[in-house]
């Protein structure tokens, strides 16, 4: 099985990777939690998944002690913003708040984390405009129906989207 996925761009990324809802929001478990961050990294689990709504961005805060003293270049980390976030008004500041909560200075996936009332082409064209300013090197969409995704690849510059990430749990098949 390869490591990584080639995204349509040629980009690639990592086949595996660690979830960290409810990460950060039991302070009896932190430092329980940064090893597991630290040693899933060790044993090559270097895409990290968060979102600004995880532990309202305890988990985003978890994840940046636990990588500091790491090599960000060997690392893919993925956040997501609230869909009511997702607007001209607010994503610039939601993204910039995430990377300051993990201290890095970009993203290599930025996703909305499901559909909501924003037009997906305002959200579209903000998260191009973040990628251009080198805040974010790719964007894509999580939760999205077939619905979903047929708007987004018909508004200008929705086929720029890389991934859909969709509920994969062991827990829940």
């Amino acid at each position: 099985m390869e490591d990584f996925i080639k995204l349509n761009d040629g980009s690639m990324m990592p086949r595996l990777g660690q979830g960290t809802w409810y990460m950060g929001e039991d302070k009896n478990k932190r430092a329980d939690e940064i090893a597991s961050l630290r040693l899933g990294i060790e044993l090559g689990m270097t895409l990290i998944d968060t979102a600004e709504m995880y532990g309202e961005g305890l988990s985003e805060e978890l994840i940046g002690e636990a990588i500091k003293d790491i090599n960000r270049e060997n690392l893919f980390i993925v956040s997501k913003v609230y869909p009511h976030n997702a607007g001209r008004r607010n994503i610039f500041n939601s993204c910039k708040k995430s990377l300051a909560k993990l201290g890095t200075d970009y993203l290599d996936m930025y996703l909305l984390h499901w559909r909501g009332r924003v037009p997906l082409s305002e959200t579209v064209a903000c998260m191009e405009e973040l990628k251009k300013e080198g805040l974010i090197r790719n964007w894509g969409v999580s939760n999205f129906d077939t619905d979903d995704m047929e708007e987004l690849l018909s508004v200008p510059l929705g086929k720029n989207c890389r991934v859909n990430q969709v509920l994969n749990k062991i827990a829940t098949r």
